[in-house]
């Protein structure tokens, strides 16, 4: 059984994961096997526990012992600690509105290789730079739900794991298998997988989204860049493809996120059998 923690001191150590270390602290990239990440309500709690996440500790609203976070608990290790107090108690400690009532800390995964992810997978997503936390995990949402075998990342862009990524994508970052590519041009990379890439941009010569030749394409990498800036020309250049969602009333473009779902849907979705 768990072990109960009522909380009596705001400044407790054992608090820090959740109310005083940034992301970046939680990554400790100085020591990555303690490195954590935070996560939030018991379904994202519970993907995480599915795709074999180890929890360190929790902390929720105590009225949560014997409702929902009961099931969670009970998958958990015995004597794992877990800081309980009533909502008012945690809104003081956090500085914010539990919005879930149920926080974990957990140690960060060891992500697998690219070529790892890559095998079998027939339709992938590659993030360049994508920034935002909040459409990293609408992407992640939208991959899980509409034929995305698995999603691929640049260095600078935002961590899957963020605690507002993985919320958003409602616990998807545990169910797609990701990787991070490595810095510079990894394009090759992926034509070496036997992939072939269609970058998701503005150009007046792009194809169609519904061309059938890229449906009848049996690897494909879906790609799509920052926000405002879009993809690199140089990213473009070296793309097999490139594709524009038509667009009307003026509208020049959409969000990445939903972007990626209008993708995702015609080249995955759609492509599987």
């Amino acid at each position: 059984m768990a072990r109960i923690i009522p909380i009596t001191d705001f400044n407790a150590p054992e608090l820090d994961p959740y109310a005083r270390m940034t992301e970046n602290q939680l990554l400790n990239r100085a020591d990555p096997d303690r490195a954590m990440f935070i996560a939030e309500s018991p379904l994202v709690i519970g993907r995480a526990l599915d795709a074999g996440c180890r929890p360190v500790s929790f902390l929720m609203e105590e009225k949560h012992l014997s409702g929902k976070g009961a099931e969670v608990l009970s998958r958990c290790p015995e004597n794992l600690p877990v800081y309980v107090a009533d909502d008012s108690v945690l809104t003081q400690l956090t500085g914010f509105h539990l919005t879930r009532g149920m926080l974990c800390a957990m140690l960060r995964p060891k992500l697998p290789a690219v070529e790892a992810v890559c095998s079998g997978a027939r339709r992938i997503a590659v993030l360049e730079n994508v920034m935002n936390p909040t459409n990293v995990g609408a992407i992640f949402r939208s991959a899980a739900a509409l034929g995305m075998d698995a999603v691929l990342l640049t260095p600078a862009g935002s961590d899957p794991l963020y605690r507002r990524s993985s919320r958003v994508s409602m616990g998807c970052v545990f169910q797609v298998p990701w990787a991070y590519l490595p810095q510079g041009d990894w394009s090759q990379i992926l034509k070496n997988l036997g992939f072939q890439t269609v970058a998701m941009a503005l150009r007046e010569d792009s194809l169609p989204l519904n061309d059938p030749r890229l449906t009848a394409v049996d690897r494909l990498a879906v790609v799509l860049g920052t926000e405002g800036d879009g993809l690199a020309d140089g990213t473009i250049a070296r793309c097999d493809y490139t594709v524009r969602i038509p667009m009307s009333h003026g509208v020049d473009s959409l969000n990445v996120a939903a972007a990626s779902a209008v993708a995702f849907y015609q080249l995955g979705l759609m492509a599987h059998p």
